[in-house]
């Protein structure tokens, strides 16, 4: 990344000042600026195969999910922000691979859901965490998805809370571009089941999907790959006829690999999907929920906490039973 910079930086002090000075939004291209993505060294599938590595399920988990390049989510749970995204991609910096990330702490996080209920304890404090969440990353290449299921989570909520939420996440995007200019945010759109793609666009473009790269869809979901792309060809459409832009978009296909039962808390019988790469029919297919990671007490996981590790369900997963 660095010679990379520097070229660029070459290059900048060639053209006119006026555009010099004046960059375009999202110029910066993340996957150029690195060679491949980044494989959390620290996931909770690495941590727990290196802790059992006499478990007759370690290799397999070992070869099918734990090297498998997914996202680090950030939280309360990160202490100080800046420095925890900041070494994390500093890490990824130093191997030349792209890293993905998630915001996951907004202001009445999961309000209607509640099996991932906290979040910021109110909208300045996210203010906060969030421009300190960018300027940690600073000028890196980076993916970050943006608050999954907060573009979702609405049925409970009335329209002040809504307003405020929307506010919040067009105040992050703003943080981004302004300090993390190398960084592609995908502000969540939730996945074809929860919303219309009339519904989406709107909430897109009322939470400022605008500044943003784009959008993702079936964050820690199970729908197939096959259904978030039309999902996505009609939010774009929707974009397109109402507002006058369509945005690119990445899928999260960690356990899609069986499509969804119609269940979205710890449903049996699902399969990790296609490997975090490039393409695929979105711009981006991505394990951004590590396979295996309990979604809550429910299912499968019963007795578990949303983001635990379940060995048996990860291992399940990897032959779809």
């Amino acid at each position: 990344m660095r010679r990379r910079l520097l070229a660029l930086a070459a290059a900048l002090s060639s053209l006119p000042l006026a555009l010099a000075a004046a960059p375009t939004a999202h110029a910066a291209d993340p996957t150029t600026m690195t060679n491949g993505f980044y494989a959390d060294p620290d996931s909770s599938a690495k941590r727990w195969v290196a802790a059992n590595p006499g478990d007759g399920r370690a290799s397999a988990i070992n070869a099918s999910i734990a090297n498998t390049p997914t996202a680090r989510w950030f939280g309360s749970w990160s202490g100080s922000i800046s420095a925890a995204t900041g070494a994390y991609t500093s890490a990824a910096d130093a191997r030349d691979k792209l890293p993905l990330l998630v915001a996951y702490n907004i202001y009445n996080r999961d309000y209607c859901g509640g099996h991932s209920a906290g979040g910021a304890s109110s909208p300045s404090a996210y203010a906060n965490w969030i421009a300190q969440f960018a300027g940690g990353i600073a000028g890196r290449p980076a993916v970050v998805v943006l608050e999954p299921d907060s573009l979702g989570d609405y049925g409970c909520m009335n329209q002040a809370q809504i307003d405020e939420r929307e506010s919040m996440l067009t105040g992050a995007l703003a943080e981004f571009n302004r300090r993390a200019p190398n960084t592609w945010v995908y502000l969540d759109a939730g996945n074809p089941a929860w919303a219309s793609a009339e519904t989406m666009a709107r909430r897109l473009h009322e939470a400022g999907v605008r500044q943003a790269h784009g959008f993702s869809l079936n964050v820690s979901n199970y729908l197939t790959t096959a259904e978030n792309i039309s999902y996505a060809a009609a939010v774009n459409r929707e974009l397109s006829a109402r507002y006058g832009y369509t945005k690119p978009f990445v899928v999260d296909t960690s356990r899609n690999g069986n499509g969804s039962n119609g269940q979205w808390c710890n449903p049996s019988g699902r399969r990790i999907g296609t490997p975090t790469r490039l393409g695929g029919g979105a711009e981006m297919l991505l394990w951004i929920k590590v396979p295996g990671e309990s979604d809550g007490n429910c299912g499968v996981g019963g007795g578990s906490s949303a983001g635990q590790f379940l060995p048996e369900v990860a291992y399940k997963m990897i032959y779809g039973y």
